[in-house]
């Protein structure tokens, strides 16, 4: 099984962005992508990057979840989640998530992830056998636009965790 969302990813190195805060922007960027999938908004992500509350050295899982609810107000529930299971609920309901590659704050020292310390939009996967490629968008490099990737969720599980962004229903 295979699932792909139509998703429009965008780039940490946009002109933009503050040049002091590229390094250091794929948590806002990943924060609007998604927002932006939701409700069709496209936000300054200098202004993303200080309401969410990001630092030179990145966006911590616990800041993203609480500034991103404060910025979005009672419309989202977000939920941390390694279940590859809870993923691929969510990408089957058409709702992509955040996903963190983390090899310092999981102790994974001795790893090799693809990224060592990176958030990005998670906006498909594919089942292969006994593992699932997980599809999602880079943020972008200097002088290159974001673009989908692929990655083993087996290979890369113990520096992987996910934010589910789910839309409130309307009352």
């Amino acid at each position: 099984m295979k699932v792909l969302l139509p998703f429009e990813g965008m780039s940490q190195y946009e002109p933009a962005i503050d040049p002091r805060k590229r390094g250091s922007a794929c948590g806002p960027v990943t924060a609007a992508s998604i927002f932006n999938f939701h409700e069709n908004e496209i936000f300054e992500i200098n202004e993303v990057y200080r309401l969410l509350g990001t630092t030179p050295i990145g966006l911590f899982t616990w800041r993203f979840l609480r500034n991103f609810r404060k910025i979005a107000g009672g419309r989202y529930r977000l939920e941390k989640t390694r279940s590859i299971s809870d993923v691929k609920k969510e990408l089957l309901s058409g709702r992509p998530l955040a996903m963190k590659f983390d090899r310092y704050f999981t102790f994974r020292w001795l790893a090799k992830p693809l990224f060592n310390y990176h958030w990005v939009p998670l906006i498909g996967f594919e089942d292969k056998g006994d593992d699932v490629v997980l599809y999602f968008h880079d943020n972008g490099k200097r002088n290159r636009p974001s673009k989908i990737r692929t990655v083993s969720y087996h290979d890369q599980r113990t520096v992987l965790s996910f934010v589910k962004i789910v839309p409130s229903k309307p009352e």
